[in-house]
């Protein structure tokens, strides 16, 4: 009965922070942006939340730390408007079966880390214009495969 036990601790530990421990709290994004006449490449991007700060050129690809909060791009080319966008965060879907293995801590771990949450992987800016962007969306299978997984766009004029 005791050994029963222990091999039941010792399981429920291991899966503590289960967002943390597949995805951890890093995520690549890419950045890239655009005008009115089409793509913009070589545009200066800074990359914020209450993580962090990340730069990047455009069109490229950079890390950032994973959390709550939204994800603030600003994009900045001479000779054009500056662009910005504000990302939205999203908590993973993974993050809600941690409540049922990993329990009140794996949740709390995954939450404080940023683990639970992401961001789109391709960011567009528009140069000119803010623009927010929604994070990803919970997929289920049948969009999966009809390819109807797509963030949500708005643009306006600043």
């Amino acid at each position: 009965m005791k050994l029963n036990k222990v091999l039941l601790f010792t399981v429920m530990t291991q899966l503590v922070g289960c967002a943390s421990i597949v995805n951890g709290q890093n995520q690549s994004v890419s950045v890239e942006t655009k005008s009115d006449s089409g793509v913009v490449s070589g545009a200066s991007c800074k990359l914020t939340n209450n993580k962090g700060a990340w730069f990047v050129t455009s069109p490229g690809t950079t890390i950032v730390q994973r959390s709550f909060e939204d994800l603030n791009i600003l994009c900045e080319k001479d000779l054009l408007e500056p662009g910005l966008a504000l990302v939205k965060s999203s908590t993973k879907t993974m993050a809600f079966g941690n409540i049922i293995f990993g329990g009140v801590i794996g949740v709390g771990v995954d939450v404080a880390t940023g683990a639970a949450y992401d961001y789109p992987a391709l960011i567009s800016v528009f140069m000119g214009k803010k623009t927010v962007i929604s994070g990803p969306a919970v997929v289920d299978n049948a969009a999966a495969l009809s390819g109807g997984s797509k963030s949500v766009v708005s643009t306006k004029k600043p």
